[in-house]
């Protein structure tokens, strides 16, 4: 019989949900925001975070291409894990308000 090995999932203490979850599974890109972000942040807080990305991108009329908004982008991932966390646009209006 043939019995496949399973990982056991990496765990990190998710600093935005403040538990211990299931971490991402490789660096999301280099550098040390990358790192950081690996070594404490969830899956589950990753894709809550690319949910308000796509808000940001759309609210802002960004152009992720533009070096512009990769910084921007980057400032309100800084803030959102790690810092006050990131508030909407001003004129951002949740849908089905």
């Amino acid at each position: 019989m043939y019995y496949a090995e399973t990982m056991a999932e990496r765990m990190v203490n998710c600093v935005k949900l403040g538990r211990e979850l299931p971490g991402l599974d490789e660096v999301p890109f280099d550098s040390e925001l990358g790192q950081k972000i690996y070594d404490n942040v969830s899956k589950i807080a990753w894709a809550q975070w690319a949910e308000h990305l796509k808000m940001i991108i759309n609210e802002y009329r960004l152009n992720p291409a533009t070096l512009q908004a990769q910084e921007m982008i980057v400032k309100q991932m800084e803030a959102y894990f790690f810092g006050e966390g990131a508030a909407p646009p001003p004129e951002y209006v949740a849908p089905g308000s």
